[in-house]
């Protein structure tokens, strides 16, 4: 996009008005982080919460069992339906402006004040209608035993929406960095508080009100680095920032975009929970939970990525860095779908236990789910920087019905399996269409991406054999170590060998590891 006569474009060739008049005494931004900092203490910050997020959903599974765990993925599942509104779409919206304005640090702090201010309102509101209503939907669903720990996730959904937006705006304002701080105090004090609440016999109720303890910390923590980074006058909300209507504009398109995204996320729960009960719920959503860790890599280069999307004066959107990052992500994302196909059974028994046994088939059944959710972050937001949020509308809601039909059709005739369908067919909807945006839009070649995958999926069936040579079941701790080892050396010879990767590929994965061990180390010391 570019700009005309000072006005700054928006989605479908709208126009606001006049950036606003800088302030006296306002200084340019902070230098923002390069890509491969960016990259590094994204994928740092994406490493420590899957850390806590993993030793937590691995306790919690065990302590509370199907029916409590199944209770609190119920409550969890509410409160993101009810929570929809509690965004408008303000975070994404924002950090798109931040985004085209980085440099400015009047203009930012002016957006980052504006939609702060929409931000509270609004979930503030949809916190305090939860906690009262909780008992009624509690009833609703026939389970008493839910009223408490809905009310916990409710309360978390302020300090949430706080965490939240500020990280999409240091993200957008490519400091990451301060995401990796955020995130670490959140993650630790929600994982100590739930265990402790859970060992003393809080239950569900326990866990939720744990989650509640750690986003209040993660939103204080957030703030304290907001002021640091971009003054404060970005906090000073009395005052206001002149940018509401602007942000609100395209944060309507992206508020239904939102909701329907966070609606597909939770249809398959809701209505197991209505047909079949908790217990289904828990089997359902815990392997499911384990699935969500590995959108993680997507997730992180994401952060460093998408942002470079946004047109700017003498900027022009980065598809380089978009394609080869896709690319990335397919190599990635193919051996882990090997390791779903045919290690499904010693996968859950290792991690959830013999109690979620039926998950298995769970898992095996998500495998095209497990390749697409690494992608989704990346295709996603990438369309969102670009400004083209308006053209998501049609997806979004496609995704969400087809995935309610086919859960609908199938859930009451095959069980918890036909969830797992239902989001199959609804992410190979979601995630191609958004990378036709991209090629569409900013001209991003589809046939390297294809060719990458069939590759890629070349090289998973290489692993897939040596893996179902060991056996799926009763494994050792032998088998184990042969398996991955012996596995990801037939993935990477063949990936090799059909040049979905190159040594220079390696060289480069060794690199950013390597730098986002010292960045994390110097940022947590």
């Amino acid at each position: 996009m570019t700009q005309a006569s000072g006005d700054m474009p928006l989605a479908g060739g709208v126009t606001a008005g006049p950036r606003p008049p800088a302030a006296r005494g306002a200084g340019p931004a902070p230098q923002d982080d390069g890509v491969a900092r960016n990259v590094a203490f994204a994928l740092a910050t994406q490493i420590s919460s899957a850390t806590f997020t993993a030793v937590l959903v691995l306790y919690l599974v065990r302590a509370l069992g199907p029916d409590q765990y199944g209770t609190l993925s119920l409550a969890l599942g509410v409160a993101a339906i009810v929570g929809l509104p509690a965004d408008l779409g303000i975070s994404t919206s924002a950090a798109r402006f931040v985004a085209e304005h980085r440099g400015d640090r009047t203009a930012t702090a002016a957006v980052i004040t504006s939609a702060l201010r929409l931000k509270l309102a609004a979930v503030a509101g949809l916190t305090l209608l939860l906690v009262l209503a909780a008992p009624l939907v509690a009833r609703a669903y026939g389970e008493p035993g839910l009223t408490w720990p809905l009310r916990g996730v409710a309360i978390a959904l302020l300090g949430q929406g706080v965490l939240g937006f500020f990280a999409a705006a240091f993200i957008a304002a490519r400091r990451v960095s301060a995401n990796l701080r955020i995130v670490l105090c959140e993650s630790a004090v929600e994982t100590a508080a739930s265990i402790a609440l859970v060992l003393a016999g809080a239950g569900a109720a326990g866990a939720a009100f744990g989650r509640a303890i750690g986003y209040a910390t993660g939103a204080l923590v957030a703030v304290v680095l907001a002021r640091r980074f971009f003054g404060a006058g970005a906090l000073a909300l009395r005052r206001g920032g002149g940018q509401t209507r602007r942000i609100m504009r395209y944060a309507g398109v992206l508020l239904v975009v939102d909701g329907a995204f966070a609606l597909f996320q939770h249809v398959d729960i809701l209505v197991i929970g209505a047909v079949l009960g908790t217990a289904s719920v828990g089997l359902y959503s815990a392997p499911l939970r384990l699935i969500v860790l590995l959108h993680y890599p997507g997730l992180s280069i994401s952060s460093a990525v998408a942002p470079r999307l946004a047109s700017s004066a003498g900027h022009a959107p980065d598809v380089r860095s978009l394609a080869t990052a896709l690319r990335y992500l397919i190599v990635f994302q193919c051996p882990i779908v090997a390791v779903v196909v045919v290690w499904a059974s010693p996968v859950v028994e290792l991690l959830l236990g013999s109690r979620y046994h039926e998950s298995a088939g769970v898992l095996r059944t998500l495998a095209p789910f497990v390749l697409l959710t690494g992608l989704a972050p990346l295709a996603s937001n990438a369309v969102d920087y670009i400004g083209e949020a308006r053209r998501r509308v049609p997806i979004a809601i496609a995704t969400v019905l087809l995935n309610l039909a086919i859960d609908l059709v199938l859930i009451p005739r095959i069980g918890i399996i036909g969830g797992a369908i239902g989001t199959d067919v609804a992410y190979l909807l979601y995630v191609p269409a958004h990378i036709w945006i991209c090629h569409a839009r900013v001209g991003l070649a589809l046939r390297p991406l294809l060719s990458c995958l069939a590759r890629s999926l070349l090289s998973a069936l290489a692993m897939a054999g040596v893996l179902l040579a060991l056996g799926t079941s009763g494994l050792s701790l032998l088998d184990w170590c042969t398996g991955l080892a012996g596995g990801t050396a037939a993935y990477l010879a063949v990936a090799l060998l059909t040049r979905a990767l190159t040594p220079a590929d390696l060289r480069l994965a060794r690199d950013l590891l390597r730098r986002g061990r010292l960045r994390a180390s110097r940022a947590t010391s």
